[in-house]
């Protein structure tokens, strides 16, 4: 059996499978060109380490339990003017992270809240920053269901543990006292030591009424708005743009 074989079959044995495939390319090129044994090997390392890095991010993205595959590249400033396009973009740079900060995304349905939000943890999972996306109703009858269990306290912990936290849509049905009680200790226990995001259809005004008693809201929202970038967003729905483009794309056939 040639050298060449026994390598390729080592190179199978120790599943450096990017080093392997790309191997005969390189062999091909080093026909045309001169490259040293350590240029040589350092084209095959760097193969093989994007294509894990890049398997990681996929990895840990399917992980992070987002609800779709969106980017700030997705996303339509022009039809959001109130969205600072630079601010987003260093958001995205993930500098918040290092100091513990929050984002607090705030507008009506359809604006693109749960979009940017979802953009900037996509942009910290593919980083490797253990991140996780949960809507805020889902995570409320996690809540309850540990409650009935009188295990509260391991969900607490669980969802602490995460670098980046993403609660969507808080707002859209108001919750009992004691699960306000559990989410707040949540809140308190990532405060200055994790960084979570929220979007909110709802004013902080409002959140005594979503929190079901305003002392807790209070606690609630101090915790989150200390260190924290607030981004109104006071724009039209992306639903009504796409409903009245279709609507024109209609009208123009007929």
């Amino acid at each position: 059996m040639s050298q060449y074989i026994n390598l390729r079959n080592n190179l199978e044995r120790l599943k450096l499978n990017q080093f392997n495939e790309y191997l005969p390319i390189l062999l091909d090129e080093l026909k045309t060109k001169e490259m040293s044994l350590t240029e040589s090997l350092l084209v095959l390392t760097d193969k093989e380490i994007d294509f894990r890095e890049n398997r990681a991010a996929l990895i840990n993205i399917k992980v992070s339990n987002f609800p779709y595959r969106k980017t700030i590249s997705d996303f339509d400033f022009s039809y959001q003017p109130s969205v600072s396009k630079s601010e987003i973009q260093d958001l995205c740079s993930l500098r918040f992270l290092e100091d513990s900060q929050n984002i607090l995304f705030i507008g009506s349905s359809g604006v693109g809240k749960t979009h940017l939000a979802t953009a900037i943890g996509i942009e910290a999972s593919s980083k490797r920053v253990s991140t996780y996306f949960i809507h805020f109703n889902d995570l409320i009858d996690k809540i309850k269901k540990a409650y009935s269990e009188n295990r509260h306290e391991h969900i607490v912990k669980h969802y602490s543990k995460y670098k980046l936290l993403i609660v969507d849509e808080i707002g859209y049905l108001p919750i009992e006292k004691q699960y306000s009680d559990i989410f707040f200790q949540l809140i308190a226990k990532r405060y200055e030591k994790k960084s979570t995001i929220i979007t909110t259809n709802q004013p902080f005004s409002k959140w005594g009424d979503v929190f079901g008693d305003n002392i807790i809201a209070s606690a609630i929202i101090d915790r989150l708005v200390h260190h924290s970038s607030i981004i109104k967003i006071t724009g039209k729905s992306y639903r009504i743009k796409d409903k009245l483009a279709f609507m024109d794309s209609n009208s123009k056939t007929q």
